[in-house]
């Protein structure tokens, strides 16, 4: 079980199946360009999330066990990514 805090991104439980695994993939490049094999665990954990749900919680926690700037970084590069992009304006 996944806490509703820890619910955001690919853990989210408003997307399908297919943004689910669309942001797992991103996130596991984030990981891979931001931490190169400091986050080999992590982008493991994001692999076999990719084909097995259970798998996310494991994920959790490896993103967890990252050091803190490797995390911050990670998630800030994720987050905007996947930022709400505003309406574009007609002229």
């Amino acid at each position: 079980m996944i806490p509703a805090a820890d619910r955001f991104g690919p853990r989210s439980d408003s997307i399908d199946a297919a943004e689910q695994l669309a942001r797992l993939r991103s996130l596991r490049a984030i990981v891979r360009l931001t931490t190169g094999p400091r986050g080999d665990r992590l982008a493991e954990e994001l692999h076999r999330a990719e084909r097995d749900a259970d798998r996310l919680p494991a994920a959790l926690t490896a993103l967890k066990g990252l050091a803190a700037l490797d995390r911050r970084q990670v998630l800030s590069s994720y987050a905007a990514l996947h930022r709400p992009q505003p309406e574009a304006r007609t002229a």
